[in-house]
């Protein structure tokens, strides 16, 4: 057959066509009579099918590979997170998300049921029901840095369940704008996890549903990389001051991994919970968004003056730090100053003692300890005393690092830790101290509550108790409480660190007035303080009374809880140790008067027993601190006072201070009006 003819064959598949051909045929005359070599019109040829079928299913198969392209490259964690909309949701309008989330392609088998999905999936990361929720968050200021935003976020189911309780306690007290966020594989819808957990509507947490598209059939790298996305997207809408997560074994390593690498590059404040969080740490729920900010900042150091020979009273207190609860925060550092003369039981005992405790987790297996051993064998004076107390710490950070001041007779509670982090975020960082300056003044927190003034003589009188200032509690009726006292002791005290700077710069200062000054002032030479206290004590209360602050002292409820101080092993400070054993407590010729001072002397000596409970149970007014605005004040000799009387009285003791001391004339005080910060300058003008 010609070329021409198997064209023409071609072409006349075609029905039309081919009646077309057919009518340019020469017709014989056979009177209409079909010609002897026709043939019925034949179907469409079976290549042709085979052809069209084929660039079907390459179409589909190209379209398959370019809609589930896999994101490859270093880069993908930091794009910017995409969302999809369920139908009939619009951006703009923040209504609660639906929660269906889309059902993952179900992987080939091999001919055998499997329950668990092949985790291959590495595709992009969607989140299709966080941005609602987060746009509708607007009321909480999420936009500005400083806010009253709080975030609980989980991965794990078992540590959602530990955590949503501890969140529904901290919304209730609305202090803070509390959230949960879940980066879940699981596909349970948030009303049902809700419900499980019995979270209701008085719980006050807004819920936002942060997990990925594709979550059943994700790698743990696609998890990681979407746990870190959603939080960097949570964190450009919300700004929480503080990201609560379960740090125990139950919660996903790459939810941690991603939490703890999201944290370290916003520098946000990450608290991971331990096991056990919900009873031991139920008090952090008390505390505002401003407190938990600084949860990780805080460091609080523990020095211990040891005395000669009273090797007995600093083992029991070195034992009690030993079973202490830490679990609030790192590990304190310890130093330990012991004297010239060493008790042979003192060496034996720190031959074995370690620290950290063995019960603390310490993975670095780091030693916090520093024994300090001195050199002169001879008594040291007043002025030695006191120099080598402040030199044995400084604040690195005066803000946030702090010492606690331990007496050897002390013996400490195991919640002590967890009641001076509490108060210290509370009356120190909190936003309603801050707010109305109140953490100024605030020179420490003691863990005792003294009961006697500080000439050693005459028994302190505690303040009234307070009213409640809850609605719905008693207003009557008596109950312990905390108060603000003038006057600091030195036998289980935290100093804080910018008073600490302070009162460094302050006996600097007053030892070199002390030797330029002839005669000695009464107000520098005069003691008011016993001197069964260290001299340093007499430095700290001028200081106190120059400047206004005051000492946070614990309720008898709560003191029970905390410290107690052994008075049958007391020793007197060293410097004074000479002086007072050549005198006899009760003279042979003694008034009635003296005699009555020194039964009073061992009456108040007594020391309160520990009855160790609950802190939060310890605490009046359901465990909630009270703000310094509702604590009783009390000047330096025990008086009631308040704000305005205290400033009163301190301005005239610095004034005083200023002008017999400082050398400081009316115009050289105007020009020192403004104090520089940790400094006390302004009260020195003659040792400038």
């Amino acid at each position: 057959m010609s070329t021409w003819g198997k064209m023409r064959g071609f072409f006349l598949s075609d029905e039309e066509l081919g009646k077309k051909d057919d009518d340019h045929k020469p017709s014989k005359s056979s009177g209409g009579l079909r010609q002897p070599n026709w043939h019925p019109a034949r179907g469409p040829p079976r290549r042709s099918l085979k052809r069209i079928a084929l660039v079907l299913i390459v179409a589909t198969v190209v379209y398959l590979f370019i809609k589930n392209i896999p994101v490859l490259g270093p880069d993908a964690r930091m794009r910017r997170p995409s969302y999809a909309y369920p139908p009939g949701l619009a951006p703009n309008v923040p209504k609660h998300p639906t929660y269906e989330r889309p059902q993952p392609a179900q992987p080939k088998s091999n001919n055998r049921l499997s329950n668990t999905p092949e985790r291959t999936f590495n595709g992009p990361v969607r989140f299709l029901e966080l941005a609602p929720t987060l746009q509708a968050i607007s009321g909480t200021r999420g936009s500005m840095l400083i806010n009253r935003n709080v975030l609980f976020a989980s991965s794990s189911l078992k540590s959602a369940a530990t955590l949503l309780p501890i969140a529904c306690q901290m919304g209730s007290e609305l202090k803070s704008y509390v959230h949960f966020a879940l980066m879940s594989r699981s596909d349970i819808e948030i009303r049902e996890l809700r419900k499980v957990n019995g979270i209701d509507d008085s719980c006050q947490i807004i819920f936002h549903d942060a997990r990925p598209d594709y979550t059943q059939i994700s790698t743990d790298d696609r998890m990681e990389n979407a746990v870190f996305r959603a939080f960097h997207h949570i964190f450009n809408y919300m700004h929480p001051q503080a990201i609560l997560i379960d740090g125990s074994s139950n919660e996903e390593p790459f939810f941690l991994r991603a939490a703890q690498q999201h944290s370290r590059a916003k520098k946000n404040t990450l608290i991971e919970l331990p096991r056990g969080s919900a009873k031991r740490l139920e008090w952090l729920t008390k505390l505002d968004s401003q407190a938990l900010r600084m949860w990780n900042k805080i460091h609080m150091d523990i020095l211990i003056h040891a005395v000669p020979g009273a090797s007995g009273s600093l083992i029991r207190l070195l034992r009690s730090l030993s079973a202490a609860d830490y679990t609030s925060s790192s590990v304190p550092h310890l130093t330990i100053e012991l004297p010239h003369d060493i008790d042979p039981s003192t060496k034996r005992f720190l031959e074995t003692f370690t620290w950290p405790p063995a019960h603390v987790y310490n993975p670095t297996n780091a030693r916090y300890l520093s024994l300090r051993h001195r050199i002169p064998h001879q008594r040291i004076s007043e002025e030695e005393s006191s120099a080598r107390f402040l030199e044995s710490f400084w604040p690195a950070q005066p803000e946030h690092s702090h010492v606690l001041v331990l007496s050897p007779q002390v013996e400490l509670s195991p919640d002590f830790f967890h009641y001076l982090k509490y108060s210290l975020l509370e009356y120190r960082y909190s936003a309603i101290s801050t707010y109305q300056h109140w953490d100024r003044r605030l020179f420490g927190i003691s863990l005792e509550q003294p009961l006697q003034l500080l000439d050693g003589k005459r028994a302190l009188s505690l303040p009234s108790v307070l009213k409640s200032t809850r609605s719905g509690d008693a207003a009557d009726g008596e109950i312990s409480t905390s108060f603000l006292w003038q006057a600091p002791t030195s036998n289980a005290v935290l100093f804080l660190g910018e008073k600490w700077m302070e009162l460094h710069d302050f006996v600097s200062r007053s030892l070199e007035a002390k030797q330029e000054l002839d005669p000695v002032p009464a107000i520098l030479s005069e003691k008011l303080v016993s001197t069964q206290y260290p001299s340093w004590l007499e430095h700290a209360f001028r200081l106190a009374r120059a400047r206004g602050y005051w000492m946070l002292y614990p309720g008898e409820d709560t003191a029970r809880n905390l410290a107690t101080v052994h008075s049958e092993l007391n020793r007197i400070p060293e410097e004074y140790a000479t002086q007072e054993n050549s005198k006899p407590l009760l003279a042979d010729d003694a008034s009635e008067e003296e005699i009555e001072n020194v039964r009073q002397k061992i009456r108040f000596g007594t020391e309160i027993p520990l009855a160790p409970v609950s802190l939060l149970d310890s605490l009046p007014n359901e465990g909630n601190l009270r703000p310094f605005g509702d604590l009783p004040i009390l000047t330096w000799d025990g008086q009631s006072t308040d704000f305005e009387e205290l400033n009163s009285l301190s301005a005239k003791y610095a004034a005083e201070f200023k002008e017999i001391v400082g050398k400081c004339g009316k115009e050289t005080a105007e020009k020192k009006k403004e104090k520089e910060s940790f400094s006390t300058q302004d009260l020195f003008c003659a040792t400038d």
